[in-house]
């Protein structure tokens, strides 16, 4: 049986990464493409195609190698966690995020792809966020349009509207990924939080957990987020390609809302020195800048039939076994030069 090609744009990506090992282990032929040295090396040395494009170029396409393409999945975006202070351009959200994913599908228009899986963050639902409220599909979109997410909310609000055209207009198949945060192993150290370097509250946590010191809860700890791992959504994309579903949205989410407190306590568990006894101390006039929000995945369960894997403890039982593995150390080394270029 001939090999299913599949095109992965933003393959040097921490879910693209992820996706592209696993397609590869389930028997496609995957051609890789992103703009990053750092995955250039890392695809030559697996033995994985790889092709440098930049998205926002059209002529660039012209280097993919002609084929008949199962799918096309855009992982490429400018996030604001990857943004520091003195390179924030608005520009480079309309310009990677929009013009950027219409050159794949105009691409795809062209080239007649099976289909088109875009994934994008869950940030433009934000205005609908209340506490241990699921959001569904049908609520649609709310986003805020001032902070640090606001050109990124409304560059991939109009990609998504792009996706949708080409799906309605040129009868191209499509289907559409919300994601919120994805974890981990690789880009959850360090990140940009209004421009500026910071480390995540989920690695504090499990450096305070794997040193045995006291990890510090602030502010309201009954506040919750829907967390999924990184394998869950990369079965949900090669369900999608399987899938004969078209023009639609799925919620990739967890589905549960997991509290700072559950959070911590699930880290000291899988990552505190065994036979010692955990400690937290609750401070709750600190505050945390932790977003609170839920997603109704229904949807994607009963038309995809994705079944999320990993609860929070068993996905941090396995970002344990995968430190240790390094296989996508890279990405760390990839994230230290972001930092040390920002």
């Amino acid at each position: 049986m001939e090999q299913k090609k599949v095109i992965v744009f933003g393959a040097a990506g921490f879910v693209g990464s992820y996706l592209t090992d696993e397609l590869v282990r389930q028997g496609y032929k995957v051609l890789a493409s992103d703009i990053s040295r750092f995955g250039e090396v890392y695809y030559k040395e697996q033995g994985i195609e790889y092709v440098s494009i930049d998205i926002t170029k059209k002529e660039d396409f012209a280097r993919i190698p002609a084929g008949d393409y199962a799918a096309v999945i855009n992982l490429a975006a400018v996030q604001p966690a990857n943004v520091s202070e003195k390179n924030f351009d608005p520009r480079d959200y309309i310009n990677v995020n929009v013009i950027g994913t219409l050159n794949i599908l105009d691409f795809s228009k062209r080239n007649k792809v099976g289909k088109v899986i875009y994934a994008s963050s869950h940030r433009n639902t934000q205005g609908l966020w209340e506490k241990n409220k699921a959001i569904k599909e049908s609520e649609g979109r709310a986003p805020r349009l001032a902070g640090e997410y606001a050109m990124f909310s409304i560059s991939e609000t109009t990609a998504q509207d792009c996706v949708s055209f080409y799906s309605q207009t040129y009868g191209l198949n499509t289907i559409l990924f919300r994601l919120p945060p994805v974890y981990g192993y690789g880009p959850h150290t360090e990140i940009f939080k209004d421009g500026k370097p910071i480390k995540t509250g989920f690695q504090t946590f499990i450096d305070q957990a794997i040193e045995g010191k006291p990890i510090e809860l602030w502010g309201d700890i009954s506040v919750g987020r829907d967390i999924i791992y990184v394998k869950d959504v990369v079965d949900a994309f090669v369900k999608a390609i399987a899938s004969d579903r078209s023009g639609e949205l799925y919620n990739i989410t967890s589905g549960k809302y997991l509290t700072i407190k559950e959070q911590a306590e699930l880290t000291a568990k899988v990552f505190w020195k065994a036979g010692e006894t955990p400690q937290f101390i609750e401070r709750p006039e600190k505050a945390h800048t932790m977003d609170s929000f839920l997603y109704d995945n229904t949807k994607a369960r009963e038309e995809l039939g994705w079944v999320p894997e990993y609860d929070f403890e068993a996905m941090l039982r396995d970002i344990k076994k995968e430190m240790a593995d390094k296989k996508f150390e890279y990405l760390l080394k990839k994230r230290q030069s972001m930092l040390e270029e920002g």
